[in-house]
C-alpha cells in the first residue's frame, strides 16, 4: 500500500545535505520515490507494507538529521 508523508528535516539547508538526504531515504526498502529540497523539508513515498515512518526517521538520523512529520 503506498503511501507519502512530508518530512521536516533539521540539517537540510543545502544542496548537498538534500542529495545525501535522498539517498539515504531512497537506500531504504520500500521507498518509491523521494522530493528533498533545502527547504528542511522532504516529501517521501513509500510502500506502507514494507516499512514505517520510523524506518525513515531512523534511516535519517543514522546519518546526522534530525527528523520528524512535518
Amino acid at each position: 500500500m503506498k503511501q507519502r508523508i512530508l518530512l521536516g528535516v533539521r540539517g537540510m539547508d543545502n544542496d548537498p545535505a538534500a542529495e545525501l538526504v535522498t539517498e539515504t531515504l531512497l537506500g531504504v526498502p520500500g521507498v518509491l520515490t523521494v522530493e528533498a529540497g533545502r527547504d528542511g523539508q522532504a516529501m517521501v513515498e513509500y510502500d506502507a507494507t514494507e516499512l514505517t515512518v520510523m524506518d525513515l526517521i531512523r534511516a535519517l538520523r543514522r546519518q546526522g538529521f534530525l527528523a520528524g512529520m512535518a
